[in-house]
């Protein structure tokens, strides 16, 4: 599965972006799908993710209220849309697909899009 990243950019704090990930595969629909980030000098984080198999969708505390994952199965693509940035939200953040039914770590992310950089200015 290739998954392919774009939409980041750099925007003041309390503004808003969004992300897509796109992929060719007709079977898109059959992964779960979403997205972690990548601070400078930290690791990998989960943001969110919506499984393939009821639609639940994860986000992390950090994010929940201001994030929101959606899932277009018909262009086979997710956005992410970004509501209310702050500063620590900068980081690049990376598309993730997996088979398994839920996808909060890194470890079990069996496909990886390039990384889209988001910079938010105080």
């Amino acid at each position: 599965v290739q998954l392919q990243a774009s939409g980041g950019g750099t925007v003041q704090a309390g503004g808003s972006l969004r992300l897509s990930c796109a992929s060719s595969r007709r079977t898109f629909s059959r992964y779960t799908v979403g997205w972690f980030r990548q601070a400078p000098g930290k690791g990998r984080e989960f943001v969110t993710a919506i499984s393939w198999s009821d639609g639940n969708i994860n986000y992390a505390d950090s994010v929940k209220g201001r994030f929101t994952l959606s899932r277009v199965s018909a262009e086979n693509t997710v956005y992410l849309q970004m509501n209310d940035l702050k500063p620590e939200d900068t980081a690049v953040y990376y598309c993730a697909a997996t088979n398994q039914l839920r996808m909060v770590r890194a470890s079990i992310v069996d496909y990886w899009g390039q990384g889209t950089l988001v910079t938010v200015s105080s």
